[in-house]
């Protein structure tokens, strides 16, 4: 992996990181490698964990860039995480080294026989929607693939990238390794200045951004016209509602909706802006380094040479993956997600698909966000539940019901609605479903609901 370090100090007098002198990462990077093959002499494949500490963020690549040339096993992880989630975490991990946060949980530092391969690997966490923290171990190899992949599916040489998402997050740590693997340039910039609207002086027309769909709400709210500038605004990390598209349409914007997830090392499935702005609400087609097939039951199996190697403590051979996720092909090859298996709601005997109902509610503007769950009822199976944000307080929710009569068979209308301050996103705009069924369990139901 000596490449890598030589990639650094080829673009020593280059500004690649903007606003990061190079020869501080190149520096960083060297100190690290000397610090990990010391352990080495001690440990044989040490367990190293990497923080994120503050907006210090050359500390983690340099960090994270010395672990793979030294072949030591890299643990990203998340300086926002709690107590218990550190305690699960360290228990499952059994680290050798922290570094970018001083832990109090206890922390035990011994080999175990984990059967991991030589070189390094690199422990990408995902809860999807369980909350619980888990690893998708990936390599330099299948990450460098899904980079080759998506530049030839764009037709970029060089990738910029502007980033505004975690680097401990796939979908942040993949916009460094395209740009450092392309010869692009990356502007890693802090959400928050974002949202207060204090946007950089930078040209950003050759750049892409990624953004989940919340992000993509605030800001279009907030500045469309800085987001006008770029090249590319890829929307990945949970489905968007048809609303949120038609919004980015009329402003013109150059919107790539994502299909993709931590174990494929991001997007899989991508829409072109030009597809997106002649009207096409699929989520695109497959990127050149991936298969995807659909079964009898529309769930979806994927086959990359990008896929992860199980999670971790479990290292395995990946031939496919059996998503959770249901969708179908269309004559143009487009894909188009209906929901997910697992979410999907049968009451009465019919089935309902959360996602459908949310979209036409949330294009009523009636309510500023929504999820629909599935809770168990002894008369239906499962009583479809509508779990709001109202967008007026004051607004009666009998206007919302009589607003989708019309849109929504009687047996997809919500028979239950329960009135919250905020949904349980994380920070990719995914719904926590354990949090909101303990929403659901805590809210009596009406005697008339039927």
């Amino acid at each position: 992996m000596n490449n890598i370090l030589e990639t650094i100090k080829n673009r020593l007098n280059q500004e690649w990181i903007i606003g990061c002198d190079t020869n501080y990462l190149y520096q960083l990077t060297q100190n690290y490698i000397e610090q990990f093959a010391k352990l080495k002499t001690k440990i044989d494949k040490p367990r190293i964990i990497t923080v994120q500490k503050n907006d210090n963020y050359i500390d983690f690549l340099a960090a994270f860039l010395a672990t793979i040339i030294t072949d030591c096993h890299i643990f990203l992880c998340d300086k926002r995480w709690q107590k218990r989630e550190w305690e699960e975490v360290l228990h499952l991990i059994q680290p050798h080294l922290i570094l970018g946060i001083n832990l109090n949980c206890p922390k035990k530092k011994h080999q175990n026989s984990l059967l991991l391969p030589n070189q390094s690997v690199i422990m990408i966490p995902t809860g999807g929607t369980s909350g619980n923290i888990r690893f998708a171990i990936h390599t330099w190899e299948t990450l460098s693939i899904s980079v080759k992949g998506f530049s030839e599916f764009f037709d970029t040489k060089n990738i910029n990238s502007f980033c505004i998402l975690p680097l401990h997050h796939v979908s942040g740590l993949m916009q460094f390794i395209r740009s450092f693997l392309t010869q692009g340039k990356i502007i890693v910039y802090p959400y928050n200045d974002l949202k207060k609207d204090i946007l950089p002086s930078l040209t950003l027309e050759n750049f892409f951004i990624s953004l989940v769909p919340t992000q993509l709400q605030l800001l279009l709210n907030l500045n469309p016209k800085f987001l006008s500038q770029f090249k590319t605004i890829l929307l990945g990390g949970a489905p968007p509602w048809n609303s949120l598209l038609t919004k980015a349409r009329d402003y013109h914007l150059n919107l790539s909706p994502t299909y993709g997830m931590t174990e494929t090392a991001s997007q899989i499935v991508t829409l072109k802006p030009e597809d997106f702005l002649q009207g096409n609400n699929s989520t695109g087609q497959v990127l050149p380094h991936g298969n995807i097939t659909i079964d009898q039951e529309n769930i979806i199996k994927i086959k990359a040479k990008s896929l992860y190697f199980g999670y971790y403590p479990n290292y395995e051979t990946k031939q496919y993956l059996i998503t959770d996720d249901l969708g179908y092909f269309d004559h143009n090859n487009y894909l188009h997600i209906i929901g997910r298996n697992s979410q999907k709601i049968i009451t009465g005997g019919e089935n309902v698909f959360p996602k459908e109902v949310e979209n036409i509610i949330l294009e009523t503007n009636l309510v500023k966000d929504i999820a629909i769950i599935g809770v168990a009822d002894e008369q239906w199976g499962e009583v479809v539940t509508a779990i709001y944000v109202p967008q007026d307080e004051k607004r009666e929710l009998n206007v919302i019901k009589d607003t989708i009569k019309q849109q929504l068979s009687p047996i997809k209308q919500p028979k239950r609605w329960i009135e919250v301050k905020q949904l349980p996103r994380n920070q990719q705009g995914k719904l926590n479903y354990q949090t909101l069924q303990k929403i659901a369990s805590t809210y009596p139901i009406q005697e008339n609901y039927l």
